[in-house]
């Protein structure tokens, strides 16, 4: 989703030179609600792969991320080979954790499944905000949680039903970037543009 914003530079995070990549993550990704499958499917694995590191990071290395894992086609993911997931290890185009690698399989097979179960998993996932982004009211980055009540109840969910990496600290920021929640400060462009969609 393409939304209408006025750049005037007060971002919540993404200024600085050498950092227009994050910019752009600010100004065009994060917190616009998602309702496209493979990148629901997406932002849950990268969100999961970010586990100990900076999302920077992960930035970096999406669009490595988008090649070995079929542009996060959850069925073709789901399907991957041991050996393909373990050739996947050596890749430095990606996070070389095994269990992080691994866990991409897993969690594309419980995709699919709440899928089938569902509708969708865009159908799923927004019935734990029932069905509109929470609107955060930040004036800071501190104040800003790492995890709520919602992301609890969904990440034990996700849980139960096979998933890992999907802790509820993981689990906020994949409600962040998917805009299941508008954390932009009060201070930031994207914050009344969001909260108005």
């Amino acid at each position: 989703m393409k939304i209408d914003i006025i750049k005037n530079n007060t971002r919540c995070f993404g200024n600085g030179t050498g950092k227009e990549f994050y910019a752009d993550y600010h100004d065009q990704e994060w917190g616009v609600p998602v309702h496209d499958e493979e990148h629901l499917f997406e932002m849950l694995i990268l969100e999961g792969a970010q586990a100990g590191l900076s999302w920077e990071t992960i930035l970096k290395k999406r669009e490595g991320y988008r090649r070995l894992f079929h542009n996060f086609d959850p069925v073709k993911v789901a399907n991957m080979s041991d050996q393909e997931l373990e050739k996947l290890t050596q890749d430095p185009a990606i996070i070389r954790n095994r269990r992080k690698i691994f866990s991409a399989r897993q969690n594309g097979l419980v995709f699919l499944k709440i899928q089938k179960e569902f509708g969708s998993f865009d159908r799923y996932v927004w019935q734990f905000v029932e069905g509109k982004p929470v609107i955060g009211h930040w004036k800071t980055l501190q104040d800003i949680p790492t995890r709520t009540e919602q992301s609890d109840t969904l990440s034990n969910d996700l849980k139960k039903r096979g998933m890992s990496f999907v802790g509820t600290t993981i689990i906020y920021a994949f409600m962040q970037a998917v805009g299941l929640v508008n954390d932009h400060l009060t201070s930031c462009m994207n914050y009344r543009a969001l909260s108005n969609l």
